[in-house]
């Protein structure tokens, strides 16, 4: 089952301290497990982020995510009817507005999301179900949304536009399973992802 997300990080006690803030501890379940590492994030967009949700005043959220050491960033997004923030790291994220598709809750951790080629898709839409036991409620042109329950506040979103792999994933799922042995995984696509049991 997908149980959390792990978070390479310069400074473990900062990022935890902005990522609890910043959902408010409101993650639907998941643990967010940030790992020390020494190499800083590259200018390309991730592969995986994460999507919170604004709230009935969309523009006191983004102020207070601000406040507490976000950035706004420009990945390419052009005019869209989100906003693009960076945690204190340079990890991107989004920040949802009352109204987006598949929310289901008014604040904190909503979606995971993770990059999904065309060409990759049917080969993830087959894979991970299977390994987050987590089921497929939506699937469209621009991809598949996967939930714990239908009722489920956080989902699992994959779709395009794909980042390229260039170098090894500063955010990877975590799944707990106690059929397979633990330890770093690929995926259908070549991104990893933690295996706990």
């Amino acid at each position: 089952m997908l149980t959390g997300i792990v978070i390479d990080a310069l400074d473990v006690a900062r990022m935890d301290r902005f990522w609890r803030d910043a959902t408010q501890g409101r993650t639907g379940g998941l643990r967010l497990r940030f790992v020390p590492t020494a190499t800083p994030k590259t200018a390309h967009k991730n592969r995986l982020h994460l999507d919170l949700a604004a709230g009935p005043d969309p523009e006191a959220e983004v102020a207070r995510l601000l406040d507490l050491g976000a950035t706004r960033v420009d990945i390419g997004q052009g005019d869209v009817p989100w906003d693009v923030l960076a945690d204190p790291e340079g990890n991107e994220f989004c920040v949802l507005r009352p109204g987006h598709p598949g929310v289901l809750a008014d604040s904190g951790l909503v979606a995971i999301c993770l990059d999904v080629t065309e060409e990759e898709r049917h080969a993830q839409q087959a894979f991970w179900p299977s390994q987050a036991d987590w089921h497929a409620v939506e699937s469209h042109d621009w991809g598949f949304r996967l939930r714990r329950s239908p009722t489920s506040a956080v989902s699992l979103v994959m779709g395009p536009p794909a980042a390229p792999k260039t170098a090894r994933n500063r955010l990877r799922l975590e799944v707990t399973r106690h059929d397979r042995e633990p330890g770093e995984f690929l995926d259908a696509a070549g991104n990893e992802f933690h295996v706990t049991s």
